[in-house]
């Protein structure tokens, strides 16, 4: 018997490591499963030290090759020296680049930031959870960014998040080193996937953003000093959120396949 093929995904996420963070266990998970997979970075140059970083863990999860569209961080600015901030780009110019990488890549999935900005609400987490928004509808539509390539409607689209009943031992980490926590209501979370199986994958690729992982207040590094046990405990499961991504035909696509 033919078994359909896994919906192929397309993750959107501000920063490098962020893929591995949020959606790290379904990443691998879709690829293991013999789906295409790969991941859009709104900040960060494509030369830059963290480029290669990520080229490492999106190689640790099988999700190809990196696609950085170079804009500057809001809050460092050794991202993209010379390039406006992410924050301050051009709305339009953003998300016709966007819509020119989903057109290409044509994912049945999108996978990306939630409205408050995971966690500690970082700008560029809100931004660019807007643009995937933005992006996601219009790239099924002709008559919008024309010059992207033919029109294609992903059929799912979700946002990674962190319902209040999950941050458990994350939150006072975070606390430590003097960030907010901004979870969200657990009815917000239409999605929870037990990434166990995959879980040395996610943390591999986690392990492959080695500046980040060096830095005390960042949540790889934080994650680098915890016992497995709890390490474990806070990467297995990862939490989404489903929204609209187009008209609906049928039964939606599903995250886990």
């Amino acid at each position: 018997m033919n078994h359909p093929p896994s919906p192929s995904l397309l993750g959107v996420f501000a920063h490098p490591d962020d893929e591995s963070l949020l959606a790290g266990g379904v990443l691998a998970r879709h690829h293991a499963a013999g789906a295409r997979t790969a991941v859009v970075t709104a900040t960060w140059a494509p030369d830059s030290r963290r480029a290669a970083e990520l080229a490492d863990a999106l190689g640790a999860l099988g999700a190809g090759t990196p696609c950085l569209l170079g804009y500057n961080d809001a809050r460092n600015p050794e991202a993209a020296p010379g390039r406006p901030r992410l924050v301050d780009a051009p709305l339009d110019e953003v998300i016709g680049r966007l819509v020119a990488r989903i057109r290409d890549f044509r994912p049945d999935i999108v996978v990306g930031h939630d409205a408050v900005g995971q966690l500690t609400g970082h700008p560029d987490h809100v931004r660019t959870h807007q643009i995937t928004l933005l992006a996601v509808e219009a790239a099924g539509l002709a008559h919008l960014y024309p010059e992207a390539g033919p029109p294609w409607q992903p059929t799912s689209l979700y946002a990674a998040t962190h319902p209040e009943s999950g941050v458990g031992r994350l939150g006072p980490l975070l606390e430590e080193v003097g960030k907010t926590i901004l979870a969200v209501p657990d009815s917000y979370v239409t999605t929870s996937v037990d990434v166990t199986p995959w879980a040395d994958m996610k943390w591999r690729a986690i392990l492959a953003h080695r500046g980040e992982v060096a830095r005390k207040r960042s949540l790889p590094g934080i994650l680098a000093r915890l016992a497995e046990a709890d390490r474990n405990r806070i990467i297995q499961t990862e939490h989404f959120t489903r929204l609209t991504a187009g008209p609906a035909k049928g039964d939606p696509a599903q995250l886990t396949p």
